[in-house]
């Protein structure tokens, strides 16, 4: 089966359920100040945003699989930029 995506927010639509599962297990593990959208913002910038012919499944996976401090320590990293340029 073939699945191609005609828009962004259609793929995001369609992996949303891992991204709350991820959501929801930094929020156990004490890093409630991170969104789905930050998790979305962190595959698509960093780990994606070279990637040729990735799978849904390819996706789910590094969602689920991904070590938590990456996701952190790219989301600190974010909103340190953000102060640091309006100060």
């Amino acid at each position: 089966m073939d699945l191609t995506f005609s828009s962004v927010e259609e793929l995001y639509q369609r992996l949303l359920p891992a991204l709350q599962s991820k959501e929801r297990e930094l929020h156990q593990n004490h890093m409630i100040y991170i969104t789905k959208e930050d998790i979305w913002d962190y595959f698509r910038f960093c780990k994606w945003n070279r990637g040729i012919h990735l799978t849904l499944f390819d996706m789910v996976d590094d969602i689920l699989n991904t070590e938590n401090n990456q996701i952190d320590q790219y989301v600190r990293s974010q909103k340190n930029n953000l102060f640091s340029v309006g100060d």
